[in-house]
Order: structure tokens, then sequence, then C-alpha cells
């Protein structure tokens, strides 16, 4: 949805505690959080202020963003 915030703790407040443990010991999964948050953060300014980008360009901006949301996730899950 245009605008929405999709950041990593909004998406998992359940697992807050978890990303913040995670983040501190695991370089690779702060990483991940980090570049999760700020395609995000693009992808919401791009389409708040309309600025020019390719649809293609777009979709593939959202597609890595899902794709570090599963990996993230799929780490928290591995480590409950």
């Amino acid at each position: 949805m245009q605008g929405e915030h999709h950041e990593i703790e909004a998406e998992f407040p359940e697992f807050r505690q978890i990303i913040k443990d995670l983040s501190a010991v695991e370089p690779d999964f702060a990483a991940s959080v980090k570049r999760h948050n700020e395609l995000d953060n693009e992808i919401r300014r791009l389409e708040e202020l309309g600025q020019p980008i390719s649809d293609m360009a777009l979709e593939k901006m959202k597609h890595e963003r899902a794709e570090l949301k599963d990996a993230v996730y799929a780490r928290i899950r591995s480590g409950v």
C-alpha cells in the first residue's frame, strides 16, 4: 500500500527484542535489517513524492525488500 511503513520493527513488533538482540551480535542480520529499512524508506519517498522512476525499477526495489523481509523472518524464527 502506498505510503505505508514496512520497517522490520513495524512488520514484526512481537519480535522487537529478538531483532535488537540479533542485530547486536550478527552483523549480516543487522545489515539485512538496515538494507530492508532503507529500501522501505526509499520506496515510500518515491511513491509519496511521485518521483520519476520506472515501474520495473520500483518493482525490483519492492522485490528486494520482500526477499530481505523473508530472510530476516526466517532468521528470527530459527532463533526463537
